[in-house]
């Protein structure tokens, strides 16, 4: 019998995250600017890496480790399940090889064999889909903080367009930018500042 796993795949965001500058009256609760004399003028096109967001983001971090262990979880019932399957089917084939069983018993095993598998099946169905749903639901906290921690962020910097870029070897979509136009350590620092403060009061997801 094939061996069924579920495995929890590697987040690959590659999008671009575009906010057009918001009016010149500061946001209440926005978060301040923080002092770096390489951080572009109001009115730059700004860009960050989204990569290093999601390995650095404490929040990311943190669900990532709520649902891995789930997942883990899920695949030793999984396991424990599947072996208990595979030990009655070689029982019940070492019998008939051996002629154990009469016709009758042998047609009622086998029949509850196959409902037994079935079974299985469904379950492994459906802890694939709360997975899936698991994950889905984990990356929309984590882009949806990100998202508001921008809009905040930009009410301060007043930047005309803010990317977002992944990648190692060759970014995209920003190929290329002047270091000072990059304020991925900018917003990483500020997110984690505000992921911290939130866990102290309590609020966090």
């Amino acid at each position: 019998m094939k061996k069924s796993t579920l495995i929890l795949s590697a987040l690959a965001i590659v999008a671009g995250l575009s906010f057009t500058s918001c009016n010149n009256q500061n946001t209440p609760g926005a978060a301040a600017p923080s002092q770096n004399d390489s951080i572009a003028v109001a009115g730059s096109i700004v860009f960050f890496n989204m990569d290093r967001i999601m390995a650095e983001y404490d929040m990311a971090n943190d669900l990532r480790a709520v649902v891995e262990t789930k997942v883990n979880s899920i695949q030793a019932e999984i396991t424990r399940r599947e072996n208990k399957l595979t030990r009655d089917l070689n029982d019940f084939n070492n019998k008939i090889e051996k002629g154990l069983l009469t016709r009758s018993v042998a047609e009622a095993q086998q029949q509850k064999l196959q409902q037994q598998q079935a079974a299985y099946q469904k379950f492994v169905m459906e802890k694939q889909q709360e997975m899936a749903e698991e994950q889905s639901v984990m990356v929309n906290n984590i882009m949806n903080a990100i998202s508001e921690f921008i809009e905040k962020y930009n009410a301060q910097r007043q930047y005309s367009m803010i990317l977002a870029t992944g990648g190692d070897i060759l970014t995209t979509p920003v190929v290329y930018g002047a270091p000072n136009l990059d304020i991925t350590d900018d917003i990483l620092n500020g997110l984690n500042d505000e992921y911290i403060k939130n866990k102290d009061n309590g609020s966090a997801e």
